[in-house]
């Protein structure tokens, strides 16, 4: 415990948790395709500072997703991810000189609906799901991340429209992921965040990362595609409930 504790301005026993935690969420995410960036920045918020939860959990969370691109590399849709990255640059850049926000409580309100639309509604229309759709949901979804911290929820819900099959999907939403966390580093890079504070508590969360995936990949081999499309669906459900409860209670608090 004692070698734990100068991983982080957090107690060793909090940096030992958060460290079996990263292979839980990691496990999670690429066993059912989704939710374990939304898990693990609802535990940071309990015991982090504010000020380092959103950079904090982006960079834990670009490592999670490297391991995972790489470890699915051949099914990544590199059509979509072209489209993707554009969008994440610019909405990097509107997130680092953004000055004006939404009322608490509407970024996520607004996330949930999008995600039960996809999930239970009639479907995106085509023009949505082309290359510019694509490109609007990487500039949407990256600045409203900056903002609120996990956006996965929008991005697979999005990618779930597009991808057809339970490797394709998993992929293709890790390397979207990817590109997304990446631009936070320049994002609150600019906004002068210290990285090096929380740099050996972020490393050990990465590593712990590599396992998760590597456990949660080897259980979706053995799921089928009706379960998996299934799983996939109600945890998108059951992410956009959360989001309207929180949601609704930072507006009414506002």
């Amino acid at each position: 415990m004692l070698l734990l504790e100068g991983l982080s301005p957090l107690s060793g026993a909090i940096n030992l948790l958060l460290v079996l935690l990263s292979v839980l969420t990691s496990a999670f995410t690429a066993a059912v395709g989704v939710g374990g960036g939304v898990l693990m920045i609802m535990a940071l918020a309990q015991v982090m500072p504010a000020a380092a939860l959103i950079p904090v959990h982006g960079m834990v969370q670009l490592g999670s997703n490297v391991g995972r691109t790489a470890m699915t590399w051949r099914h990544v849709d590199r059509k979509t991810l072209a489209a993707f990255l554009p969008g994440v640059v610019l909405g990097a850049l509107g997130a680092a000189w953004l000055l004006v926000r939404l009322p608490p409580g509407v970024l996520e309100l607004c996330i949930a609906a999008f995600v039960l639309f996809t999930c239970w509604g009639p479907g995106l229309p085509k023009c949505a799901l082309g290359p510019v759709g694509v490109l609007l949901a990487g500039a949407v979804t990256t600045l409203l991340s900056s903002l609120v911290g996990a956006s996965g929820p929008m991005v697979a819900a999005f990618i779930k429209q597009r991808q057809s099959g339970r490797l394709a999907k998993v992929a293709t939403f890790s390397a979207c992921m990817l590109l997304q966390h990446l631009s936070k580093a320049f994002v609150f890079g600019v906004a002068g965040f210290v990285f090096s504070d929380w740099l050996p508590l972020l490393l050990s969360m990465v590593a712990a990362g590599f396992l998760g995936t590597w456990l949660g990949l080897r259980l979706l081999h053995r799921l089928s595609e009706h379960r998996f499309e299934a799983l996939f669906r109600w945890a998108l459900t059951l992410l956009a409930l959360r989001l309207i409860w929180l949601g609704g209670q930072r507006l009414v608090g506002h």
